[in-house]
């Protein structure tokens, strides 16, 4: 571990550093203890690091809640992952994480059961990250996150968000209601940005426009559509595939036409909405080349290789027949 990087982890200068390891100069007691106890657990890194048996296996971690229907992403990711893995001959566990456990992770990075982990999503605190972060482990994640030593591969989601919005408004439409699962998710809170900049540039009001998060559940749907028709919204943004096709289903069933009574429109396409008619407007994100392009990188980086700390995605816009 280098003067540089105990220096970043707990914010002094490199100088002062060098003066709590050569024992020489005056520096306080207890920022010098917090020196040597961080450049010692470095030292305990890369003397785990050199006597690793490699595995030739990668973990992919998945986030608990795909067994709760958010699984078409996730599903594609996965794919996208297996095949280039296969390819370059390492194999593939899957495990699961959530905000307060990632119990099952450790276990499978301290017990030397993977050379590399793959994560397909980021929270804001997210404890897995920030583990897998401090104890240097060759990590690759589908999304971004604030962490340097972590191989991100993305799509621009508030680049997206904030495009989608601002055609739309082009297309007429000022009433809008905004819905996401958790804002807590780094892509979702990347949406919500990108739509709030689209209003500030387009000289429309925020606070004139409704704003759902983490109540987008089957027993609410009701109530939501309830507001959203009495506030004359005239346009539904749903932060992924799996909310607009719950209000999809929710509205088609109480009547309402789509978009005459009001326009719909998904800031993720997957195959879930092809059943829809009319069809869909929404961002189209190819998540199986996220999952390639990761794990591609991440196995170039323990290989040794030349790898890209951060690749950016392109997407598109797929405007269809239900905000016509």
């Amino acid at each position: 571990m280098t003067l540089e990087e105990i220096a970043k982890e707990i914010g002094v200068s490199k100088s002062t550093v060098s003066r709590a390891l050569s024992g020489k100069g005056r520096i306080g007691e207890k920022t010098r203890n917090r020196i040597l106890e961080v450049a010692k657990r470095g030292e305990e890194r890369e003397e785990m690091a050199r006597t690793r048996t490699v595995t030739h296996n990668i973990g992919v971690v998945l986030p608990s809640d795909v067994y709760y229907g958010c699984g078409a992403y996730f599903q594609n990711c996965l794919l996208g992952v297996c095949e280039p893995a296969s390819l370059l001959r390492y194999n593939v566990l899957i495990t699961t994480s959530n905000v307060h456990d990632i119990s099952e992770l450790q276990s499978l990075v301290e017990s030397n059961r993977v050379d590399g982990m793959l994560l397909t999503r980021a929270l804001e605190d997210d404890r897995a990250l920030q583990y897998l972060s401090q104890v240097n482990f060759p990590t690759a994640l589908t999304g971004t996150c604030r962490y340097d030593n972590i191989i991100q591969v993305d799509t621009d989601n508030e680049g997206a968000a904030e495009k989608m919005t601002t055609l739309l408004i082009g297309k007429g439409f000022r009433r809008f209601a905004f819905l996401v699962k958790n804002m807590s998710y780094n892509v979702d809170r990347k949406r919500h940005e990108g739509f709030c900049r689209a209003l500030i540039k387009n000289g429309i009001s925020e606070k004139d426009q409704l704003f759902y998060n983490g109540s987008i559940r089957m027993e609410f749907l009701d109530a939501i559509i309830e507001n959203i028709i009495s506030k004359k919204v005239e346009c539904i943004i749903c932060g992924d595939d799996e909310i607009c096709t719950m209000v999809m289903s929710r509205l088609q069933a109480e009547g309402y036409r789509i978009p005459k009574d009001v326009a719909i429109a998904s800031l993720y396409n997957s195959t879930n909405l092809d059943c829809y008619s009319p069809a869909v407007t929404a961002v189209s994100v190819a998540a199986s080349q996220m999952g390639g392009a990761a794990v591609r990188q991440l196995i170039q980086r323990l290989r040794g290789e030349n790898y890209e700390k951060k690749t950016m995605l392109d997407y598109d816009i797929l405007f269809r027949k239900s905000t016509n």
